[in-house]
């Protein structure tokens, strides 16, 4: 159902930290621009966990008025199952595509926690949901033994697959088939993925680089994949900003080099700064000096 690049889209705030609309509607339409494939908002890189559940609803409205028809996905994620059900009946109800659903944002749920809050969380929301499988950032592994528990109901329609183990994509296949769309969301094992089948990218860098992010699905996709790889080699060491403690911030600041941003974020995070921001911007800066020529499509 779903495929291709879907960014997981920064949210954006203005001075006074209320939402900044208006750049937000720039930033989300430089992505469909692009040529990505829809929207996804409020995760983890979206700071949806600092938002009120009525802030996160206007960000969402503001994607789906630019998203161009394509899917604009609302994150699910909450430390009780009562308030991931509200989260899904309110995007429901204005207008969400779909849904992409972290089992447990605090509590380490056990199998049968898991299965039961996805479950009532389709319930809640009845849309079509993107399971997030994250067990290094949420400590909740939703293995492929409770993909096939919950196959059954139509609602469960893709995988974020974020367990950073190349191999579980395959062995995702070999256990389900094609039941599940598999899209990889870590950005730096994404050519990894792509290659064993993976049909979409829940993508972060994107957020500052959303042309070449598109041009190495486009090439996968196409069979040309040393083209992709050339041009992944050159991405990595930005990708590699993805998986972090301060991917938020590290984002932030790409964007801000790179499409003419801001770096602001809701506490208790703050802007990089130190050594710590001089050596992702020396990261960001390298890579921009020599950046490649993007491919031609047919």
């Amino acid at each position: 159902m779903w495929s291709g690049v879907l960014p997981a889209v920064t949210s954006k705030f203005k001075e006074d930290g209320s939402l900044d609309h208006d750049e937000m509607t720039r930033c989300f339409g430089l992505q469909m621009d692009a040529g990505c494939d829809g929207l996804i908002v409020c995760g983890s890189l979206g700071e949806g966990p600092m938002m009120t559940l009525d802030e996160r609803i206007a960000v969402m409205r503001t994607a789906k008025a630019v998203s161009g028809g394509k899917p604009v996905l609302m994150t699910v994620a909450a430390a009780s199952t009562r308030e991931s059900c509200e989260i899904a009946q309110r995007a429901a109800t204005a207008g969400a595509d779909g849904l992409m659903v972290v089992p447990s944002l605090v509590y380490q749920t056990n199998d049968t926690e898991t299965v039961a809050t996805l479950r009532a969380v389709a319930e809640a929301g009845d849309l079509p949901i993107m399971i997030y499988s994250n067990k290094i950032a949420y400590r909740v592994d939703v293995t492929p033994a409770l993909m096939e528990e919950l196959a059954a109901d139509k609602r469960f329609v893709a995988i974020k697959e974020s367990s950073d183990d190349i191999r579980r994509t395959t062995e995702i296949f070999n256990r389900l088939g094609d039941r599940y769309a598999v899209l990889t969301g870590v950005d730096n094992l994404a050519y990894e993925a792509l290659a064993v089948g993976a049909v979409g990218w829940v993508a972060g860098l994107v957020c500052a680089f959303p042309k070449e992010t598109v041009a190495i699905y486009r090439l996968m996709k196409e069979g040309r994949n040393a083209e992709a790889l050339a041009l992944y080699r050159w991405f990595r060491s930005l990708l590699d900003l993805d998986v972090s403690t301060y991917l938020v911030q590290n984002i932030k600041l790409a964007e801000a080099l790179a499409i003419g941003s801001n770096e602001r974020v809701r506490s208790p995070r703050q802007p990089l700064s130190g050594e710590t921001r001089k050596r992702v911007e020396s990261i960001i800066r390298a890579a921009m000096e020599v950046r490649p020529a993007l491919p031609a499509f047919g």
